[in-house]
């Protein structure tokens, strides 16, 4: 297919790539700077523009991968004089309808993972939601997905909020968590390196377990000792303690429930 993409960040970088791969003809890369979307049009063969008016009417279809508020921005300038064309984006939160009234044919393409630029992924192992208007979108966004990746799901809108939520805990928080480690580390010369099994094998256990059964730590036992010595640890950052409190409160409430249920 003829694509244009709107976006040259990190999502944007791995998916266009991705789409050259399975053979699909990547026109242009919209950016608002010259920089990004050279970058990533010399990587996937395509002009860079940084105007919308300047994006070509001849792609059949055209993938948003901006952030969220800016979406229901683009669109108008976007779907202006292209009727028959899809228009898709790439967000977790935002419904297909921002396209509604602006564009025949429109959905979503989201694959879920953690994307960036300076880290190729192999798409074919991603998981990618997609929900399209109407019969014609839903075979070509099923299409592209199949193209990428051999792991394809239908997911309406409303759904997919839930999704992007859980994967908000399951990778960014986890992620601020690993930072707050590295923080805690590198104050006693401590090198975050040595972290790496432990959060390999909590990563890997949670392949072969339930999260809740493979819980473990003072908060799961509801060690109050250590808890309060570990939380006035962490006093010189408010944050970062009301981040332990919380989730120390937290993990114990599910062992709890755990306990109650068995």
């Amino acid at each position: 297919m003829k694509i244009v993409l709107i976006g040259a960040g990190n999502l944007a970088t791995s998916l266009g790539k991705a789409l050259l791969d399975a053979g699909n003809d990547i026109l242009q890369v919209y950016s608002r700077t010259m920089e990004s979307a050279a970058t990533l049009a010399s990587a996937v063969g395509g002009s860079p523009v940084t105007k919308i008016d300047s994006v070509t009417k001849d792609a059949d279809v055209y993938i948003v991968s901006i952030k969220d508020s800016a979406i229901a921005e683009i669109a108008p300038l976007l779907c202006k004089d292209r009727g028959e064309k899809i228009f898709l984006h790439t967000a977790g939160s935002v419904p297909a309808d921002v396209f509604k009234g602006m564009a025949l044919h429109y959905g979503v393409l989201y694959p879920m993972q953690t994307f960036s630029k300076a880290k190729p992924l192999k798409f074919n192992n991603i998981p990618c939601f997609i929900e399209g208007n109407d019969d014609y979108t839903f075979e070509t966004v099923h299409q592209l997905a199949d193209s990428i990746s051999e792991r394809v799901y239908v997911l309406s809108s409303e759904a997919r909020k839930h999704l992007h939520l859980a994967a908000v805990f399951a990778c960014n928080f986890v992620n601020h968590c690993y930072e707050i480690s590295s923080e805690i580390l590198a104050k006693h010369n401590i090198p975050f390196d040595v972290m790496l099994p432990l959060i390999d094998e909590t990563a890997t256990k949670v392949h072969q377990m339930n999260p809740k059964d493979a819980q473990t730590g003072p908060a799961v036992r509801y060690d109050q000792n250590v808890i309060r010595m570990q939380s006035e640890m962490l006093r010189e950052n408010p944050i970062f303690k009301q981040i332990y409190e919380c989730m120390s409160l937290s993990i114990h409430h599910v062992a709890q429930k755990k306990g109650e249920e068995e």
